[in-house]
């Protein structure tokens, strides 16, 4: 077999977004427009349509793991003043999850609590790093491991937490040393406390490698995420994959086709020959659209994406 990977009992997963509050705080002009779907809206974006037939495509292409990026969709008990308009109710989350399961579908919930991408958090997403903040944080990722009923992992997102990032936010904050520390600690502990694994981005790692490696436990699943087409070593974003194995972290590698359709396979190829089992935990797919008919394009081609992945690995092994 090349490379370290095995096949079997890897995870195979895709980011699946509920809400997709996690952007902008303004509608964006054409100058910094990022994309049609940029700004937060008070209300859930999401065709059930799309969702059902996501599902399905995973199942038949292999997939064993849905990320469901859960934000401000559901409608909390703790903090309802955090759900948007059309949330799904805990009895449509227990629902869509077990529909899910019998197809085969791990679900896995994601809150991204990074100062960039928690529009979700409505009026908290201003309070960060105060007291209401970390209630708050506590309480809806204690609620949200309940209704996905104890799961085994917990995305903690955490990314792009600089000022470039916001550039076109109106509000902007980014938390530095031992405060982004303190606060990711605070919400590992909460997802430990309810039995979940946590889970992050890396890109920490990119601008900070001595802090990380100073500070981030080993008991954190990884996810490097890189959606370039070239993979070589001294690429900043690729090398994350070997500092992360050097140092004996859990990595779930993450491809896209954000900016191509050839990423997701290289992906799994590089990281299969870099990543020794048992570290190597699987692999992530990040479609980066909205659940919603217009992108369906995207979502499908994506899912066939880690499909051509699967079947490649098994053919290696």
């Amino acid at each position: 077999m090349a490379g370290h990977g095995a096949t079997d009992g890897l995870i195979w997963a895709n980011l699946v977004h509920l809400s997709y509050n996690m952007w902008g705080d303004r509608e964006p002009t054409p100058e910094d427009k990022r994309s049609e779907y940029w700004a937060a809206k008070p209300y859930l974006r999401f065709d059930d349509s799309l969702w059902n037939d996501i599902l399905k495509k995973m199942a038949e292409v292999g997939m064993n793991m849905i990320v469901v990026d859960v934000g401000d969709g559901v409608q909390y008990t703790s903090h309802p003043e955090v759900s948007v308009e059309n949330a799904w109710p805990r009895a449509r989350v227990k629902e869509e999850l077990a529909k899910a399961r019998d197809l085969g579908l791990e679900p896995i919930p994601k809150l991204n609590f990074s100062a960039c991408h928690d529009e979700w958090l409505g009026p908290y997403a201003r309070c960060l790093s105060t007291d209401a903040y970390y209630t708050v944080c506590r309480d809806v990722i204690a609620e949200v491991i309940d209704m996905f009923d104890g799961p085994r992992l917990f995305h903690l997102g955490m990314d792009e937490e600089t000022a470039q990032h916001q550039r076109a936010f109106q509000y902007v904050v980014i938390r530095q040393f031992d405060l982004w520390w303190h606060d990711l600690n605070i919400y590992i502990e909460a997802c430990e406390k309810g039995g979940a694994r946590p889970w992050v981005w890396s890109d920490y790692l990119w601008h900070h490698p001595d802090m990380f490696f100073e500070n981030m436990p080993k008991s954190v699943l990884q996810s490097n995420w890189y959606y370039g087409a070239e993979f070589k070593p001294d690429i900043d974003y690729v090398k994350a994959y070997h500092l992360l194995e050097e140092h004996g972290y859990d990595q779930l590698p993450t491809g896209s086709n954000w900016s191509n359709a050839e990423n997701f396979e290289k992906t799994a190829v590089y990281c299969r020959n870099v990543i020794p089992a048992p570290r190597l935990k699987g692999f992530l797919q990040t479609p980066w659209k909205p659940t919603l008919e217009a992108c369906r394009e995207r979502h499908i081609q994506a899912i066939e994406q880690v499909g051509r992945a699967i079947a490649a690995a098994k053919g290696a092994a």
